[in-house]
């Protein structure tokens, strides 16, 4: 059993909560951390890099001196890689850097994530964020009664209406996230230094993995 800090949504210290066994449990699994961020960051990469071979370098149709009786090293183009301006031997072109992943695995990297954090004492849960229109003021003085001011926060919503006047209070916020908490990913979740999750989130979260689980039996 893994319990969190529990704030209400103006940052008045609150009982804290129990964390739902199905998603808290303890386990950390490295690998699959690992392997999920290094996923993530390479289908990030465009992959449009190029430089040009020899064939493809402007100049050097003619050979630059003779053959003999220059006392000079032959040469047969300026195009070579050995000369300045000369073609690029092994370097980069386009190619595709995306990589899969196993859906469990994905999800276990992100289980593995919020193990983390919650073991460090880093996961903190605050009742809705019901916020009529975006107000950033609101949302800096919440982060700052909590304690994460200071450190780069990732802060995941229900999938209420209302997280869209969430996300736009911490947009321009520097270190502050905003993101559903289904979107997260553990790249996110092992980002930030803090984890602020709505307390209704969780318990979505917790059904829906119940019946993946359900599914999967």
């Amino acid at each position: 059993m893994i319990e969190a800090p529990h704030y209400s949504a103006t940052g008045t210290k609150k009982k804290a909560v129990v964390l739902p066994a199905l998603l808290f449990d303890g386990t950390v699994n490295e690998h699959a951390l690992h392997r999920a961020v290094v996923t993530l960051l390479a289908n990030q990469r465009q992959g449009t890099h190029d430089t040009k071979t020899r064939r493809w370098v402007v100049g050097g149709n003619q050979k630059p001196w003779r053959q003999k009786g220059t006392g000079r090293a032959r040469q047969g183009s300026t195009r070579a890689p050995h000369w300045r301006h000369g073609g690029i031997v092994f370097g980069p072109h386009p190619r595709d850097y995306r990589l899969g992943i196993p859906k469990k695995v994905r999800q276990l990297a992100k289980k593995s994530a919020l193990n983390a954090r919650a073991r460090e004492g880093a996961l903190l849960v605050v009742d809705p964020l019901a916020y009529e229109k975006p107000k950033t003021k609101s949302l800096v003085e919440l982060l700052g009664k909590l304690g994460v001011a200071e450190r780069k926060v990732l802060v995941l919503t229900a999938g209420a209406a209302q997280s869209y006047n969430v996300y736009l209070a911490g947009r321009n916020v520097p270190n502050v996230q905003v993101m559903r908490f289904a979107d997260a990913t553990a790249y996110e979740i092992v980002w930030s230094d803090a984890v602020v999750v709505e307390l209704p989130a969780l318990g979505e979260a917790a059904e829906s993995a119940d019946s993946v689980e359900a599914s999967d039996a």
